[in-house]
């Protein structure tokens, strides 16, 4: 029966590398949740390359769905989270979409309802964050971005999140290319919010080598894109340069006034070794500025898919 059920149509969509060991267990909640409280939705589980067998356990739960249509976005090759979801973002079709990072069920299912309606009371992206401390990493990663941020993005660690439509128009007729979907969240102006939920079970799962290169990229275009951490760090290099050159000025005169001059090899080299490193910092920190310039205007096609299977009607 359908009754109580939400009316909205609802879209989750599920990234997926590697994730055969999680996969079905997860999966099945998602489709008990949609199927016990909406009338109409859809999954979109995005495989990006896996060499596992992800896919085939989403075909064996896939058989236990009675309404929720179910979908497969095979990637070409290893995009990485952005893009891999941006691909499923871009077949969802719900009037409010559900995004899971991961596969890592660490939460009550009640609390994807419990974001939902709080949605409803006027907010367009809901996410949900573990209750536990950060690692270190993304403590580091989120202090450094919200200090050198213009405005003020407040972010943490997320499981999921549900955007609105509204949302997800305005986010589409931005630039495709950015990479770190959280932050364009953040700052497209729409009300958000961030649900806490104490952790069922230890969340922590394996993160292959390809994941872990990823997200160190990711970190780090981040930081450039959307902060003046590059131009900081390159003004104070650029600050700390001259003060050295200033002070062997005054030490080559006073040396000289006094009449006593000292072969300076140490204080040349050491002279010589910051003066460089400050230059290849901010020489680092340019390059790295025009290969996202590059990315961004020239790459047009941001993300390749192999096939799209349909493994509901």
């Amino acid at each position: 029966m359908m009754l109580n059920k939400e009316k909205n149509f609802v879209s989750a969509v599920i990234y997926i590398h590697n994730a055969e060991k999680r996969i079905e267990r997860f999966l099945d909640m998602i489709i008990g949740v949609m199927e016990g409280n909406f009338e109409h939705s859809e999954i979109i589980c995005v495989n990006d390359c896996s060499d596992d067998s992800s896919v085939d356990a989403i075909k064996k739960v896939s058989d236990q769905a009675k309404t929720t249509s179910i979908s497969v976005i095979n990637m070409s090759f290893f995009h990485g989270l952005e893009l891999a979801m941006d691909a499923g973002m871009d077949l969802a079709i719900g009037d409010f979409v559900f995004e899971f990072d991961n596969t890592n069920l660490d939460f009550d299912q009640e609390m994807i309802m419990k974001i939902y309606r709080h949605s409803l009371t006027g907010y367009d992206i809901v996410s949900s964050s573990p209750n536990k401390k950060e690692k270190l990493s993304s403590r580091f990663f989120y202090k450094v971005f919200d200090r050198f941020a213009e405005n003020s993005y407040d972010m943490t660690t997320e499981s999921f999140r549900i955007l609105s439509r509204r949302v997800i128009n305005r986010i589409s007729s931005m630039n495709k290319t950015i990479p770190y979907r959280k932050a364009i969240y953040a700052g497209s102006g729409l009300k958000t919010a961030n649900l806490k939920y104490d952790v069922k079970v230890d969340g922590s799962n394996y993160v292959d080598a390809k994941e872990r290169r990823y997200k160190s990229g990711l970190a780090v275009d981040s930081l450039l894109l959307f902060t003046d951490f590059g131009y900081r760090f390159s003004f104070w290099m650029t600050s700390l340069m001259m003060l050295i050159s200033v002070f062997m000025i005054l030490y080559t005169v006073i040396v000289y006034v006094i009449g006593h001059p000292i072969e300076g090899w140490t204080t040349t080299a050491l002279f010589l070794s910051v003066a460089f490193l400050g230059l290849f910092g901010i020489l680092t920190i340019i390059v790295k500025y025009l290969q996202i310039i590059v990315d961004m205007v020239f790459k047009r096609k941001h993300y390749n898919f192999e096939s799209i299977e349909k493994l509901t009607k």
